[in-house]
């Protein structure tokens, strides 16, 4: 059992771009949609589908993520994802300390009352929350 989803979403995406596979694919959950949607809408990730898949044992169906990793040439979308707030450290920010991730050319995901937001979404809806991860 995996203690910390996100970060095995971000390190299953880190690992796919390494390797150079269009495709990965991780268990599911909300909070991977929901952070995988982020991804996609931010023009990280190609593609984003729900799937169900018949497990290991062949006995049942169990729903996974598949992402599909996006390439501008042999480059990945994503050159690096940081894992900030972690299940044994949570670190919050109030919506006047967001930091601004590679002045301005990154992505930070903050989870708030109304979801996970990115950085500038916070800002405009004057939210803070936990700080969950940085994209660049």
């Amino acid at each position: 059992m995996v203690n910390d989803p996100i970060g095995d979403l971000l390190t299953h995406i880190r690992n796919g771009y390494m390797a150079g596979k269009q495709r990965v694919v991780v268990p599911h959950s909300k909070l991977k949609v929901e952070l995988a949607n982020i991804f996609e809408r931010k023009g990280y990730i190609k593609r984003l589908q729900v799937k169900s898949q018949v497990s290991k044992s062949g006995k049942s169906e169990q729903k996974v993520l598949e992402i599909d990793l996006k390439y501008t040439g042999t480059k990945p979308a994503m050159e690096n994802a940081k894992r900030v707030s972690k299940p044994g450290r949570k670190i919050y920010v109030d919506k006047d300390h967001i930091p601004s991730v590679l002045s301005g050319y990154g992505t930070a995901v903050i989870s708030t009352s109304k979801g996970l937001l990115t950085d500038k979404e916070a800002r405009k809806q004057g939210m803070g929350g936990e700080l969950i991860c940085q994209i660049w």
